[in-house]
Parts: structure tokens; sequence; C-alpha cells
């Protein structure tokens, strides 16, 4: 996608990360020169700040991101068992570090219902957010 296409809240592949845009500037010409896009953004999976300058006319890659809630079945050796809507397991996502992990396995260990968004680019997969599952479903 050309640098000049891309908008604030988009998502870029900055130094091999996918990255979602935070902040984007263009800087006119020079003389002889090309427009310079000046992007600010942070790694979707880390958090950190990334930045890059490069000329409008240059083409960026896109991450595909995707976003897709599961149901907690379990949670195993520090990974997170499971399932979507369709049925199928899945058991390969670390539980995630910090408050997010710890408010996961204490919810679970409540023996509440619980949906966990998993944001998955570039191979790489994370949970993100998590929320109880309505009941009755």
């Amino acid at each position: 996608m050309q640098c000049s296409a891309l908008r604030k809240g988009g998502h870029v592949v900055i130094k091999g990360r996918p990255c979602k845009i935070i902040d984007m500037s263009t800087s006119k010409t020079g003389k002889h020169g090309h427009a310079k896009v000046h992007l600010i953004a942070t790694d979707i999976f880390t958090g950190k700040k990334l930045e890059d300058i490069s000329p409008s006319t240059h083409n960026m890659d896109v991450p595909n991101v995707s976003r897709n809630e599961y149901q907690l079945v379990n949670i195993d050796d520090g990974f997170l068992n499971l399932m979507n809507s369709d049925g199928v397991s899945k058991d390969d996502v670390k539980l995630p570090e910090g408050d997010l992990g710890t408010g996961i396995s204490k919810d679970f260990d409540d023996g509440k219902d619980l949906l966990v968004t998993i944001i998955s680019a570039m191979g790489e997969e994370q949970a993100i957010t998590y929320k109880e599952a309505p009941k009755g479903s």
C-alpha cells in the first residue's frame, strides 16, 4: 500500500513488526525531493513505539490483522485451551503476562465462563482482552 494512502488508526509493518498507526505527518517536498511521510506506530503485540520515515510514493506492507473470540475451556501449563463457536479447539496461545493473565486465571478459577479475544497477524497470536460470556449461550 502506498505510504500516502495510510491512515491514522490503520495498520502497517515497521521493521518487520505489525503496528497500529498512532500519528503520522507529511513533510513538503524539497527543491528536488519527494514528500516524506513520518509514521509513529505501536507494535500491536508488545506495545513498543516505533517510528519510520519514508517517501510518500514508496509502498509499505500492511499486515492482515484479525480478531477472533474464543471460549476459554482450560488453562494448561501457561497456555490457554480455547474453543471457537464451531467447536474447534485451539491450544497454542500463551496465557498473557501481567494483569491480563492474572485476571483471566483468577476469573477462570472462580468458575466464570470467559470469552477471550485473540488478535493475530503475521503468524503471531496473542490474547488482548477477555470478558465474561453472556449467560444462556
